[in-house]
Formats: C-alpha cells, sequence, structure tokens
C-alpha cells in the first residue's frame, strides 16, 4: 500500500512521540542472539515488504547497550513510537512505525 496520513487514527496520531509498549513477534528475518533492529510483526501471519499491510508491524531500534534474542513466542517492547512511514523499494509503504529507544519487558 502507498501510505496516505488519513490511514492513521486520532489515537495513533496522540502516541506519536511518546513512549509506549507493544507486543508482538519478531520478524524470522532477525534470528540469533543480540539482536539491535528488527521488525516487531502483530501476528506471524504478519508480512514484511510487499503485499504486506503496513500498519501491522513497527521497526524497532533498541536503546543502546540492549538487544533481544530471537524466539517464537511473542515479546513486549516498550519505546518511543514515531509515525515515520518507511518506503521500500517497490514504492510501496511497508511499515509505519519506528519504536526507538526501544528495551524488552
Amino acid at each position: 500500500m502507498v501510505f496516505r496520513p488519513f490511514l492513521l487514527s486520532d489515537r495513533v496520531k496522540e502516541l506519536d512521540g511518546k513512549r509506549v509498549a507493544i507486543k508482538g513477534y519478531i520478524h524470522p528475518g532477525a534470528t540469533g542472539k543480540g539482536i539491535k533492529e528488527f521488525v516487531l510483526l502483530r501476528n506471524l501471519q504478519c508480512k514484511f515488504g510487499a503485499g504486506g499491510q503496513a500498519d501491522h508491524l513497527a521497526q524497532v531500534f533498541m536503546q543502546k547497550g540492549s538487544s533481544v534474542d530471537y524466539r517464537l513466542e511473542d515479546i513486549k517492547i516498550e519505546g518511543t513510537l514515531k509515525v515515520q512511514p518507511f518506503e521500500g523499494p517497490d514504492g510501496n509503504t511497508w511499515s509505519i512505525y519506528r519504536l526507538e529507544d526501544a528495551v524488552a519487558r
């Protein structure tokens, strides 16, 4: 999909720039230990990239000195929410949200 601002709810706009906690699944492309950046999926069927639903995932950037290890179970991540659409090479919006300065809870 191509991002259009009207897709954002008023509640999401209110949370932009604030610390939030989100539960989800680490994208399988980020396997291993000590992961510092990854895509958080709403559920295991979410697809990152072409054909995915951009509002069902967030790019996560861990706080300096923090990391997570890949796991199949859901994870709770807390960070500063940024509404920052990410456009893939196909011209479509692959994700809308970023969590910065994140830590696992």
